[in-house]
C-alpha cells in the first residue's frame, strides 16, 4: 500500500472514530455525574459562533475525508503539490496520533472536571497541576498540533484554511475562558495567570 493510500484511509478512519469516541465520552460522563459536560453558551456569544464554526470545519474535515476514500475530490480541495510526498503525509500522520494520545490524557488526568465551553451553572475546579502548571491551555496546544497533523496528512488549501480557522478559533475561545474563569473563580484565578503562560 502506498503512503498516499495509507494516509487517505487513516484520515478517514480517524476522524470518524474521534468523532464516535468523543460522543461516547460526552455521553457517558453526562450519565454518570448528570450534568452536561458540553457547553454551548448563550445564543450569539462569542463562545457560541466559536462551537459553531468549529463543529461546521469538524463536519466538513469528516465529509471530505470519508468522500476522498472513492470519489476523486482532491482536485477541488487545492492540494499543495510539493508538499504532497510520503514523508509529510506520514508526519502528518504521526502529528494526529500523538494530537489524540494527549487529548485522550489531558481528559483523563481531568476526569469528572472536564468541560467543552464555558460552564457556568457550575463552575469549575482551577486545576493548577500537571500540564496546567505549565499551560494554561495544554487542551487548546495539543488540538492545534492536531490541526498541523491534518494539514500535513492533506496538505492542500481546504486544510490550510482548517489551520487557520481552527487557530483562530481556538484563540478567541481561550480569551473568552479566561475571562470567564477571572470572573467565576476570581483572585485564586488571576494568581494562576499571573504565574502560568496562556500557551508555552
Amino acid at each position: 500500500m502506498s503512503a498516499e493510500l495509507f494516509t487517505r484511509c487513516f484520515v478517514a478512519t480517524y476522524f470518524l472514530l474521534i468523532g464516535l469516541f468523543f460522543t461516547g465520552r460526552a455521553l457517558g460522563l453526562s450519565a454518570r455525574t448528570r450534568h452536561s459536560h458540553i457547553h454551548y453558551g448563550h445564543v450569539g456569544s462569542r463562545p457560541w459562533w466559536n462551537r459553531h464554526i468549529f463543529n461546521v470545519f469538524r463536519a466538513a474535515i469528516l465529509l471530505v475525508s470519508v468522500l476522498r476514500i472513492g470519489l476523486p475530490v482532491d482536485p477541488w480541495l487545492g492540494i499543495i503539490e510539493p508538499l504532497y510526498n510520503a514523508p509529510v503525509l506520514l508526519s502528518g500522520v504521526v502529528l494526529l496520533c500523538a494530537a489524540f494520545t494527549g487529548i485522550n490524557y489531558l481528559q483523563a488526568y481531568m476526569h469528572e472536571d472536564w468541560r467543552s465551553g464555558i460552564d457556568t451553572e457550575k463552575p469549575p475546579k482551577l486545576l493548577t497541576t500537571g500540564p496546567w502548571s505549565r499551560s494554561r491551555n495544554p487542551m487548546f496546544l495539543i488540538i492545534m498540533v492536531g490541526q498541523l497533523g491534518f494539514f500535513l496528512a492533506l496538505p492542500s488549501l481546504f486544510s490550510l484554511v482548517c489551520l487557520v480557522v481552527g487557530v483562530a478559533v481556538l484563540r478567541r475561545q481561550a480569551l473568552a475562558e479566561e475571562a470567564s474563569l477571572d470572573t467565576l473563580l476570581g483572585a485564586d484565578y488571576r494568581q494562576y495567570r499571573e504565574r502560568v503562560p496562556r500557551w508555552f
